[in-house]
């Protein structure tokens, strides 16, 4: 969103976010759900289950070994029959496709992102 309506946040609230770099070490369907998926992600010394809201474009199978970042201190939120830890950040891609962030160079797993 864009635009003179864009609501602003302060340097202190943005330091509230905490994002890390993660990797996808499995990733499955979840019962009854079509459009989302279960992964699980190494942060480093912690793995995490979150749903993955791109079931309708990716098999959970290929999308195993991404570098991904992750929001790790957002709410756990009941998905289908799962509890999500996390949310990876994506792009809105064409046709509501996601373009997951990742990165360019190597970090370690659970490395901040600022």
């Amino acid at each position: 969103m864009s635009g003179p309506a864009q609501e602003k946040i302060t340097f202190d609230e943005f330091m509230k976010v905490k994002l890390q770099i993660g990797k996808v070490v499995s990733a499955e369907p979840i019962p009854k759900m079509k459009k989302v998926f279960k992964a699980l992600v190494d942060i480093g010394g912690e793995k995490r289950e979150v749903g993955v809201g791109a079931a309708l474009w990716i098999k959970p199978e290929d999308f195993v070994g991404r570098t991904v970042v992750i929001c790790t201190n957002l709410q756990p939120r009941k998905i289908g029959e799962m509890t999500s830890n996390g949310m990876l950040l994506a792009a809105d891609g064409q046709e509501g496709r996601p373009v997951f962030l990742t990165i360019a160079e190597d970090a370690p797993l659970g490395a901040l992102v600022h």
